[in-house]
């Protein structure tokens, strides 16, 4: 049988930050139980669909889940163990923030298989943290890491921030080094985008907002990639970095063009040549499931191109590149006789190199990857 990833969508928030665009709500607790019913389902609609499917790697995102209780966690993994063929998975996420997790619901995650935990630190500065909309601080990063430590989550990244909003190079290094001292297993570094939608976006719009210019935040991403290469993490994927042997199984799903479900609200899925998306009504996602029918709002056919852009575009964001005999296995022909004339433009110009197994980004790549990615689209 043929392996699928899933994703799980937990739109609940103690509150919402500044900068996040995703589908995300505060302040609605009391529709977590509906929410759940129909989540549940949505699981019972793809029954027959994933029948011939193993389940390869769960992910629990958001939102944050860690918002909600234990027990609705319970209910839908326990449903998922039930109803696919879920016995051998590799690897379950959970994204948690800090100060949202303790003992017992620590100990209920571990129990139910959940074997990697994303916590969303963001910053170890609180000046920082404050004016980004978090709630947490500091000291709730180090006593939740803790927590889950000693329930016997072995495998934690933290999540982390560079380009906020007066942010300076050596706070971006010290946060790094904190989260190494506190021994993640795996950090995720990424660059603050402002999305429309967002308060960061007003502010911005109305120049309230002071962010670094882009020479600084090109240096916080070296210096800090510096920094963990130096540490012994692996420099994987653009904004993600691990010690030997905890890197991120779900998001490899991604980026290798697997095929993968998404449950719940706006989720997105990729299964047997189709993209699909969820809506992102809320009252619309209870409402169709209720009357079972599977809640997409839109999709699109992958053909062969397609298929082609993604894989080099998502291929070129790891940082070994895309491997010459796995794209000549998965479409049959060579990346060279395909792609030859974008390739030496880009060899040349110093932003690509051939590894001779693989084609990869080069430093100056991996800051410009936008020019490379366009000429990989047919």
């Amino acid at each position: 049988m043929q392996d699928i990833s899933l994703y799980i969508h937990i739109p609940f928030c103690a509150s919402k930050c500044h900068y996040c665009d995703f589908s995300s709500f505060s302040g609605i607790e009391d529709r977590i139980p509906l929410y759940v019913n129909s989540l549940i389902a949505e699981i019972d609609l793809y029954r027959q669909k994933l029948e011939n499917y193993n389940v390869k790697t769960i992910f629990i995102g958001g939102g944050t889940p860690s918002h909600i209780e234990a027990k609705y966690i319970y209910r839908i993994l326990g449903h998922i163990y039930e109803n696919y063929n879920a016995q051998n998975v590799k690897e379950i996420t959970i994204e948690v923030n800090p100060g949202t997790v303790n003992k017992e619901k620590s100990r209920i995650y571990k129990e139910l298989g959940i074997n990697r935990v994303s916590m969303g630190a963001q910053s170890f500065n609180d000046s920082l943290l404050r004016k980004i909309g978090r709630i947490h601080n500091a000291k709730d990063i180090f006593s939740s890491y803790k927590i889950l430590s000693q329930i016997g989550i072995e495998n934690i990244n933290l999540d982390l921030i560079f380009g906020l909003p007066e942010q300076t190079l050596n706070d971006v290094l010290k946060s790094t080094k904190m989260a190494v001292e506190l021994g993640a297993h795996h950090i995720s570094h990424y660059g603050l985008i402002i999305e429309e939608g967002t308060k960061f976006y007003e502010y911005h719009k109305n120049g309230r907002l002071y962010l670094p210019d882009e020479d600084l935040e090109r240096e916080m991403y070296h210096r800090a990639t510096e920094y963990l290469v130096g540490q012994g993490y692996k420099h994987y994927e653009i904004s993600n970095y691990s010690l030997k042997g905890y890197e991120c199984k779900h998001n490899i799903v991604y980026w290798d063009i697997e095929p993968y479900i998404g449950l719940g609200l706006s989720s997105h899925s990729f299964m047997e040549g189709r993209r699909f998306f969820n809506t992102s009504d809320f009252s619309s996602y209870i409402d169709l499931l209720k009357d079972n029918i599977l809640p997409v709002d839109g999709e699109e056919i992958v053909d062969v191109n397609g298929e082609l852009e993604d894989y080099c575009i998502f291929g070129l964001r790891k940082i070994d590149g895309i491997d010459k005999e796995k794209f000549y296995s998965r479409f049959g022909i060579n990346i060279e006789e395909l792609y030859g004339e974008a390739l030496t433009k880009h060899i040349k110009g110093g932003l690509l190199v051939d590894c001779g197994q693989f084609i990869k980004l080069t430093k100056k790549g991996l800051d410009l990857s936008n020019l490379v990615e366009i000429d990989f689209i047919k």
